[in-house]
């Protein structure tokens, strides 16, 4: 969910990017007092669009558990990033030892999920970031816009 919010507020915030070099950069010759507004509308719309890339990084481990890991309960299968470059043989032998105890199991499926919630607080404070960006670059743009408008009002 969290990459998926990520990834709308970076289509959003490209879309704003390209209208405004599109449509508002041309128009900058004639009309001086939109430099400001779109100038504005584009750094923030940027600097949210860095933001949520940020937050969308993948973070992985090592990826290979050993038996003697497995075998002194330290390893945790649960999570992929435990497990990827494990050859199959190896990872099904230590689901069988994961299996065999019930207190080994349920405390890797406790780490895991406690991580995966350490992982999405990180991701969840990148996109609060990005939405309040996003809406300061909003309101700071029509402020901006407004006094280059009563300027030559």
């Amino acid at each position: 969910m969290a990459d998926d919010k990520a990834n709308t507020l970076i289509s959003v915030n490209g879309i704003i990017i390209s209208i405004v070099l599109s449509t508002l950069f041309p128009k900058l010759d004639n009309n001086a007092f939109l430099i400001w507004p779109a100038l504005n509308l584009v750094a923030f719309s940027i600097i949210t669009i860095i933001i949520c890339i940020i937050s969308t990084i993948p973070r992985t481990t090592h990826g290979f558990i050993s038996k003697e890991d497995i075998s002194h309960k330290r390893g945790n299968l649960t999570f992929f990033g435990n497990f990827h470059k494990m050859s199959l043989e190896d990872f099904e032998w230590g689901i069988g030892e994961l299996m065999k105890d019930r207190e080994y199991l349920y405390n890797s499926m406790s780490r895991d999920l406690y991580f995966l919630g350490k992982v999405l607080t990180k991701k969840y404070t990148f996109l609060r970031w990005a939405y309040i960006i996003f809406v300061v670059g909003l309101i700071s743009s029509i402020f901006f816009f407004v006094l280059g408008i009563n300027d030559i009002l």
